[in-house]
C-alpha cells in the first residue's frame, strides 16, 4: 500500500541539502527541506495523486504536473525551482529507487535510440515542423538553433551566433571552391555563411521539411548553396569539408559508429570535418524521460567516452577536441528571456499548457548546463594528420583561412 506522503518526504529530504524547498500538500499541510540557506521556493501540489507520481516517477511526472496545472510555483518561479532540484540532484545522492530507476533508464536506452531512417524523419518532425512563427519568438535573426559563443560578456545573442559560426568556419579551415556538406543544416544559416564568406560549394541536408523550405528560399551571393530533404546515411559523393552542428544529438548511440563511418566514406583524403555536439561531462547516462516524450524522442546527449570509440574504430583522426561549458547556458538564457517577452503570443497561437511545456524545457535545459555536466563539445576530424596546422594559432588570427604549411614546416619539405 502507497503510504501517501511519506514516501515523497524521505525521498525528498535525502535529496534536498542545501537551499530551502517548501511543499504544500493538496491536503493543506506543508513540509520542508533543506538547510534554509536561500530563500524559499513553495511548490504547491493540487491533486493528491500526484504525490504518487512524482516518487514513483519524478523526472517524468514534474514536467508533465506543470504544463497542465496539477502543480504551481508561488510567483511562477519555475526558474528557482528548477535550480534547487537540480543543483541538490548534481551534487547529492538520492534514495535508492531513483538510481535503479536512472539505470533501468541506461540499459533500455539502446531501444529509445534506435533511429532507422523512418523513425528518423518522425522525431525531427515532433519537434522542428511545429511552426516557423514559433522559433522567430525566441532565436537569432539567422536562426541558430545550437550553442552560440561568447566571447565576452556583454554579447548580443546575434554577436555570440555569429561568432560561433565563425569558429567553426575557421576550425574547416576553407578555401573557395570547396566542396562543404552540412549535415543537418537547419533553417540554412551556417552554410549561408560559409558560401558567401569562403565562397565553397554547400550541399545542406535535414529531416525537416519546415526547415528546408525556409532553407530553399535562401541565395547566397557567392559560392553555391543546395538543400535536400536527405538522411546523412543516404548522402553520396566526395566532399572537401563536412560540418554537422547540433545533429549529432539526434543519432543515438547505436548509430555511432554508422554515422563516422558515412562521415570517412564522404570525406577526400586531404578533408576536415567537424562536429559540434551536446554532451555529458560526467560519463554516460539516458535522456530525461520528459525530454524524451515531449522534446526530442530519440534523441541522447553522448558522453565524450562514447563518442570517441566510434571515431577511432572508422578510422578518423581526431585532431582537435574544444570543450564550451557554460556557453550554452547562456545560449538558452537568452531565448529563455525572448521567449517570455513573447509570452502573450505563445498562448495565443499554442494555449497557455504549450507555453508551460516550452519554458520547463528551457529553464531546466539552461539549469543543466549551469549545473550538471552538460557542456558542448567541438571535434575536428580528419582522414590525414596533416590535413590541419599543428598549432592553434590559426583559430585566433585576423588574417583569412592559413595554408598548410604551419603543420611540420613548409608541406614540401615533408619527409
Amino acid at each position: 500500500m502507497f503510504s501517501g506522503n511519506k514516501l515523497l518526504i524521505s525521498f525528498l529530504d535525502k535529496l534536498i541539502h542545501t537551499g530551502h524547498l517548501v511543499i504544500v500538500f493538496a491536503d493543506g499541510s506543508e513540509h520542508h527541506f533543506g538547510d534554509r540557506s536561500a530563500p524559499a521556493v513553495t511548490l504547491r501540489l493540487h491533486d493528491a495523486k500526484l504525490v504518487r507520481r512524482l516518487f514513483l516517477n519524478p523526472d517524468m511526472a514534474l514536467g508533465e504536473a506543470y504544463m497542465d496545472g496539477s502543480l504551481s510555483v508561488d510567483k511562477d518561479d519555475l526558474y528557482g525551482l528548477l535550480e534547487l532540484l537540480i543543483r541538490n540532484l548534481a551534487t547529492g545522492k538520492p534514495g535508492l529507487h531513483y538510481r535503479i530507476v536512472n539505470r533501468l533508464r541506461i540499459f533500455k536506452r539502446w531501444i529509445d535510440q534506435y533511429n532507422p531512417v523512418t523513425r528518423s524523419h518522425r522525431n525531427v518532425a515532433h519537434h522542428y515542423d511545429l511552426s516557423d512563427k514559433l522559433y522567430d519568438l525566441f532565436l537569432d535573426r539567422d536562426r541558430q538553433y545550437s550553442c552560440a559563443y561568447y566571447t565576452h560578456p556583454e554579447a548580443s545573442l546575434e554577436e555570440a551566433q555569429q561568432a560561433k559560426k565563425d569558429m567553426i568556419a575557421r576550425k574547416l579551415l576553407l578555401k573557395p571552391g570547396m566542396k562543404v556538406l552540412d549535415i543537418g543544416c537547419g533553417w540554412g544559416g551556417m552554410a549561408q555563411h560559409i558560401a558567401e564568406n569562403y565562397e565553397a560549394d554547400v550541399q545542406g541536408i535535414t529531416l525537416s521539411r519546415d526547415q528546408l523550405a525556409y532553407a530553399q528560399k535562401r541565395r547566397a551571393e557567392k559560392g553555391s548553396i543546395s538543400y535536400s530533404l536527405t538522411d546523412y546515411r543516404h548522402v553520396s559523393g566526395k566532399f572537401d569539408r563536412i560540418v554537422s552542428v547540433g545533429m549529432f544529438e539526434h543519432v543515438g548511440v547505436p548509430h555511432f559508429r554508422e554515422y563516422f563511418d558515412k562521415v570517412k566514406s564522404l570525406l577526400n583524403d586531404d578533408g576536415v570535418a567537424l562536429l559540434h555536439t551536446i554532451g555529458r561531462a560526467d560519463g554516460p547516462g539516458a535522456t530525461n524521460p520528459w525530454i524524451q516524450k515531449y522534446i526530442f524522442p530519440g534523441g541522447y546527449v553522448p558522453a565524450l567516452s562514447e563518442i570517441l570509440p566510434a571515431i577511432e574504430q572508422a578510422g578518423l583522426v581526431i585532431t582537435d577536441i574544444e570543450v564550451w561549458r557554460l556557453h550554452y547556458a547562456e545560449t538558452l538564457r537568452a531565448w529563455r528571456r525572448r521567449f517570455l517577452a513573447n509570452r502573450h503570443i505563445v498562448d495565443a497561437e499554442w494555449g497557455e499548457e504549450f507555453r508551460r511545456m516550452w519554458l520547463f524545457y528551457l529553464i531546466s535545459s539552461e539549469i543543466t548546463f549551469r549545473y550538471n555536466g552538460h557542456v558542448v563539445f567541438q571535434i575536428q576530424l580528419a582522414k590525414s594528420q596533416d590535413a590541419v596546422p599543428l598549432t592553434r594559432d590559426y583559430l585566433y588570427r585576423d588574417d583569412a583561412t592559413p595554408s598548410l604549411t604551419s603543420a611540420h614546416g613548409a608541406t614540401e619539405n615533408r619527409a
